[in-house]
């Protein structure tokens, strides 16, 4: 069945960048205006339900999240970009249909930023929450967040950015927690040391192709240019968020995270069972499992696998949210490790 859905998925990105590059070479190329035939209205409107319906349907059976809303925006989206792909002497009968999809998305960009406004009005007494919560702040802050907009899309992966940025340019005089019960995931491997040679690449890769670019494209190279260093800012930020939020185990629960890439908290009542076995965790770990292992250049293996009852709730990148069955974890002392999750786990088990 996850073959089955990874396939249509698969297909659905193969099939969505066929109609966008079939478009573009329909327009921008020789053999493609030769193809053209005299009366080109209706080539025009075959491209317009192609970007602004066909287009965004394939790209929510790729994403494979359904949504009106989301639909909505990636149809609006569409019809801007037929503005950029189809050149405008052939526009000109289709000028009301290009500017409604302009209107809904300066519709939409109106209502995020009235959602902007009230995340500002209400940053204080999400400070005043995370303050007085003793969580890793990737987790109190989340769940601030969460009390005041759980159903805001927008917000979590503005708030999201704001953790990024946080851990990328304020958190280089802080210190990881030392306590008995937290564990860092990184120091078994070469990670961050791995991080660090990918930031190097991408600076060097940067002066380069900025410059390369600079000659032919000025737009090419500015968006290059940004894309490269907001690249740079996540990488120093995700080392950092990562350094100082270990793997923490509370009385009732497991709080683990790996860096700005994914996050977790797992109630000991919610376990299943714990995996120690060897040869089964070395074998391939299936997509219903999320990992939180450090790998670098070697092939690596947990050192253990919680298996839950029902499906729990991750949370990742851009605030993306997945529910998984198994939790696959390998941390820096994994014998102290254990010996307080099985602890823990008994002392639920006999307090239910």
């Amino acid at each position: 069945m996850v073959l089955h859905k990874k396939t249509v998925s698969l297909v659905a990105l193969f099939l969505l960048l066929l109609v966008i590059s079939s478009n573009y070479v329909l327009y921008h190329s020789s053999f493609g205006l030769q193809s053209l035939p005299g009366n080109f209205n209706g080539v025009v409107v075959g491209s317009i339900l192609d970007l602004s319906l066909v287009a965004p349907l394939l790209f929510l059976a790729w994403q494979r999240k359904f949504s009106l809303k989301y639909f909505i925006v990636l149809m609006a989206t569409g019809l801007i970009a037929a503005r950029f792909i189809i050149p405008s002497e052939y526009l000109a009968s289709f000028q009301s249909v290009m500017w409604l999809g302009a209107g809904i998305e300066g519709l939409l960009i109106l209502f995020e930023l009235s959602l902007l406004f009230m995340l500002v009005k209400n940053v204080p007494p999400i400070l005043r929450r995370i303050k007085s919560s003793s969580l890793p702040l990737l987790f109190s802050f989340s769940r601030a967040v969460n009390e005041k907009f759980s159903k805001q899309p927008f917000i979590h992966v503005l708030c999201s950015e704001m953790l990024m940025f946080y851990y990328a340019f304020g958190t280089w005089k802080k210190q990881p927690s030392t306590e008995e019960n937290t564990f860092t995931l990184y120091k078994r491997s070469s990670f961050i040391t791995f991080q660090i040679m990918i930031i190097h690449a991408i600076v060097i890769e940067t002066l380069g192709l900025h410059w390369l670019l600079h000659n032919t494209s000025i737009i090419l190279s500015i968006v290059s240019l940004i894309l490269n260093i907001y690249s740079i800012i996540f990488f120093i930020g995700d080392i950092q968020a990562l350094r100082l939020n270990p793997l923490r185990v509370e009385e009732d629960r497991i709080y683990i995270s790996f860096g700005l890439a994914k996050r977790m908290e797992i109630s000991f009542k919610d376990i299943e069972e714990i995996i120690e076995d060897t040869h089964i965790l070395k074998q391939k770990i299936p997509s219903t499992t999320i990992e939180f292992i450090a790998r670098d250049f070697e092939t690596v293996h947990p050192d253990l696998l919680l298996t839950l009852k029902s499906p729990v709730e991750a949370t990742l990148f851009m605030g993306i949210k997945k529910k998984y069955q198994q939790v696959a974890i390998r941390v820096d002392d994994p014998h102290a490790f254990k010996k307080i999750v099985e602890e823990r786990l008994e002392k639920n088990k006999q307090n239910m």
